[in-house]
């Protein structure tokens, strides 16, 4: 990666690991669609920095096995704000 495009992807890249945030929400922090997010740490991260990359990968999969339980979460606090 040779770049504009390499040095994004490793800041994102970083800011993901630091954070642990999700890739709608690294892509709100750098005002990009969460498609070129994710292209970014899942392609072309890989030949710009393979260490963060893995790291990343490991973030992203967490957030992915906890989605389901973000998202039944959501869906109950919309309900009990639709009660009250």
């Amino acid at each position: 990666m040779i770049g504009n495009v390499g040095a994004r992807c490793v800041e994102i890249g970083n800011y993901i690991v630091a954070t642990g945030s999700t890739v709608r929400q690294a892509a709100a922090v750098f005002g990009i669609s969460k498609s070129t997010v994710h292209i970014d740490v899942t392609k072309r991260l890989y030949y710009a920095d393979r260490t963060l990359y893995e790291k990343v990968r490991e973030v992203l999969e967490n957030n992915k096995a906890q989605r389901h339980i973000r998202g039944g979460n959501a869906t109950k606090e919309k309900y009990m704000a639709l009660r009250k």
